[in-house]
């Protein structure tokens, strides 16, 4: 049988990263329905409420369950609104490397969300699970992620040239074209930068853990 995650809750200081609910499809079709999601990621278009209800009832549970990865809402604590979602995928059990990627809805944006719920990820990831490789692959016009690549202490280690196809739309016509992929890495050691704990980014704010 293949490992993979345990079904989990992390919580932050200000957010709350659990496992996806069908519940969640309104928002999360509302979230995904937004140029720089369509642009930066492979997420389906039209990203509509069936497949998000479908993503959470099946697939996410199946991505899981497969040993892939893990899919999990962000929350806010205290209105409990959806406001991202982080996913882990291409997770190597015997190098105990993972890959993260992360989405943050419209109205969140320039909160510092995304930044907090990777964190908040690497933390368990390095301390419950025993992952030593935390990466990030960003598109090379995606400025917001590579903004959170490195708020979290994440070192550039290269280009991966012509690695990704970003999206557009033109009328009703998706255009696609190539694009370079900037490869960011995090390892344990990594997250007792002086940077991070000037910054508030780490330190007194731990997750809490709630298999």
């Amino acid at each position: 049988m293949a490992a993979s995650f345990p079904e989990t809750a992390i919580s932050t200081e200000r957010l709350l990263l659990r496992p996806l609910a069908e519940d969640d499809a309104p928002g999360l079709a509302t979230m995904m329905a937004d140029d720089l999601v369509l642009a930066w990621t492979d997420l389906p278009h039209p990203f509509t409420e069936g497949y998000a209800a479908e993503l959470a009832r099946t697939r996410a549970p199946a991505h899981r369950a497969a040993g892939r990865g893990i899919v999990l809402a962000v929350t806010e604590h205290l209105t409990q609104r959806l406001v991202g979602l982080v996913e882990l995928r291409n997770t190597d059990w015997r190098l105990r490397s993972t890959e993260i990627s992360y989405v943050t809805a419209t109205w969140a944006r320039g909160e510092g969300y995304a930044p907090e719920a990777v964190l908040g990820v690497a933390q368990w990831l390095f301390e419950d699970r025993g992952f030593l490789r935390l990466e990030m692959r960003t598109a090379a016009g995606n400025t917001a992620a590579q903004q959170v690549a490195q708020k979290v202490g994440g070192i550039s280690e290269g280009v991966l040239r012509s690695a990704w196809i970003v999206r557009g739309e033109s009328g009703e016509v998706v255009e696609e074209s190539r694009s370079d992929l900037i490869l960011w890495s995090l390892l344990p050691e990594d997250l007792e930068s002086p940077e991070l704990h000037r910054d508030g980014w780490h330190g007194d704010h731990r997750y809490v853990l709630r298999d």
